[in-house]
């Protein structure tokens, strides 16, 4: 990590004084109230940088939607307008290592909420619930005095897992492609704050439905290994021209934002920003799916304009919530505190991290699952359904054979593994897993994949063979839906007994 804080007396007085006179929370009448902290709570802190007393911050977390790591100022893209997101980087620390664990809506976001990877909360497909078992932040942060508050998207599931003390759903506005997050009532509930709170705001933008841009300009967009030879693709360019224009519209509501917080809110408030999962390598395990954008303002507390290389992930969340409000993260979750690294402390949070790619409940589904991990030099990803291992899935049972040949056929270049040296090639165009000189680090990354697939739970641990077609309660891989059409001979041909069923999506599908 560069540029460390240091940390002396006079820096601590000033930080306690802000802290004393800004502390809010919640106080808006119009909301269910659950929390009973009491304004002056102090934090505990055997781990932290001083043992000075801090007023519990207020915390606010903006989440944008679909938005790849690359495509901001702070992360070298000189092309895009970002300057919300760029001045919080000036204002405080820069993560350049942060992944989730899934490059999809809902299993990355019931990451942050739940501290553990999607296989163990159980949310590892699109639109799928959580483990109703399952202790979120609403409950946690809820005994550690805390009122915990959701303003935009949801996409999580079931409501007695996530059940927000208030929540407001996104709102219609003229003249742009996607509803807005709730401005007026996150500045009525900053206004009237009287408790500590954590406030998920989650936008909907820069996903599409894009701006419609009518005469875009290839030389005003920045391309990457990934995408250069779409330089000359007229629809691929007036795409990307409106994506950069909604990613501009979020910053504005970011703008916004920001405002209200300085206005309202005291300096002592914990600002945390990202991004779900990167567009570009949405339901992939490239890092240009996985690698998210996260930035975090705290003042007096993290050094402005820090930066930080240490590998951090969406499970990180909760736990460092929890920490900051005095209380320890439940040992079933995977993440770890990031409060020592925020506080300027340059110190291993992970050695690794993990990736899940399922390819089922999405609109194009078929069967092709995934598992990666991660260390900050090399990636290791196993296709359980690549084509060079398809025959070893097949079975008996034609109607399910069908499925997994076409998933398979779905990804005719990706090898049954694969492996990138990130230094050499952060975009991991060269896979070098068949190397001679990589044998011991493709078996040392592939051995510790399998631990932490069984310490999941998850149902392909070191399978070799019958990939299982799981349940999926929104698109099934024999029907049709409302934004696909499968052909008619395929229609109807999975029968109950052919499915892995996953108890917990199948009870909330049927749930009165």
């Amino acid at each position: 990590m560069k540029n460390l804080p240091t940390f002396n007396l006079m820096a601590w007085i000033f930080a306690l004084i802000f802290a004393l006179s800004g502390c809010a929370g919640l106080g808006d009448s119009s909301v269910n109230q659950r929390a009973t902290g009491e304004l002056g709570e102090t934090l505990s802190a055997p781990k932290r940088a001083s043992t000075a007393p801090l007023t519990k911050p207020n915390i606010v977390f903006y989440l944008a939607d679909d938005q790849d790591v690359t495509d901001y100022g702070v992360y070298g893209n000189e092309l895009v307008h970002t300057p919300a997101v760029d001045r919080l980087a000036q204002e405080g620390m820069v993560f350049d290592a942060a992944f989730t664990g899934q490059a999809i809506c809902a299993p990355s976001r019931t990451q942050l909420f739940t501290g553990k990877y999607p296989l163990k909360n159980g949310a590892f497909a699109n639109h799928t619930p959580t483990r109703p078992d399952v202790t979120s932040v609403t409950q946690h942060m809820r005994d550690l005095g805390y009122n915990v508050v959701l303003a935009g998207k949801s996409h999580v599931k079931p409501a007695r897992v996530y059940d927000w003390d208030a929540e407001w759903q996104p709102v219609a506005k003229e003249g742009v492609p996607r509803e807005y997050i709730p401005l007026a009532d996150i500045e009525s509930y900053f206004e009237t704050a009287r408790e500590p709170f954590v406030m998920f705001i989650a936008s909907k933008y820069p996903h599409g439905k894009y701006f419609d841009i009518e005469h875009p300009d290839a030389d005003a967009l920045k391309f990457h290994p990934f995408d250069v030879h779409l330089q000359g693709d007229a629809g691929y360019i007036k795409k990307r021209a409106g994506y950069y224009r909604s990613i501009e519209e979020d910053n504005r509501q970011l703008e916004h934002v920001l405002d209200m917080v300085d206005a309202h809110l005291g300096a002592n408030t914990l600002f945390i920003y990202s991004a779900d999962h990167g567009v570009s390598g949405k339901f992939t395990l490239k890092d240009i799916g996985l690698r998210v954008p996260f930035v975090a303002r705290w003042p007096g507390m993290i050094e402005a304009g820090a930066r930080s290389e240490q590998l951090v992930h969406y499970t990180d969340v909760l736990p460092t919530l929890m920490d900051i409000a005095g209380g320890d993260a439940d040992p079933s979750m995977d993440g770890k505190s990031l409060l020592p690294l925020l506080l300027g402390r340059d110190q291993a949070i992970h050695d690794y991290v993990y990736g899940v790619r399922t390819n089922q409940n999405i609109i194009n589904a078929h069967v092709f699952p995934s598992r990666m991990i991660r260390d900050k030099r090399y990636k290791y990803i196993r296709n359980f359904n690549a084509l060079e291992v398809l025959a070893r899935n097949l079975g008996d049972n034609e109607a399910i054979n069908v499925f997994l040949r076409k998933g398979a056929q779905l990804h005719p270049d990706e090898a049954y593994e694969e492996l990138y040296d990130l230094h050499a090639d952060p975009f991991e165009q060269n896979n070098i897993a068949d190397q001679p000189e990589m044998v011991g680090v493709k078996a040392r990354l592939s051995n510790q994949m399998i631990v932490w697939m069984r310490e999941q739970g998850d149902f392909l641990e070191n399978r070799f063979g019958n990939v299982p077609i799981i349940t999926a309660p929104a698109f099934k891989l024999d029907q049709n839906s409302a934004y696909r059409t499968i052909a008619p001979e395929l229609q109807n041909t999975l029968a109950p007994e052919d499915y892995l069923v996953i108890e917990h999506w199948e009870r909330e599908r049927t749930a009165p």
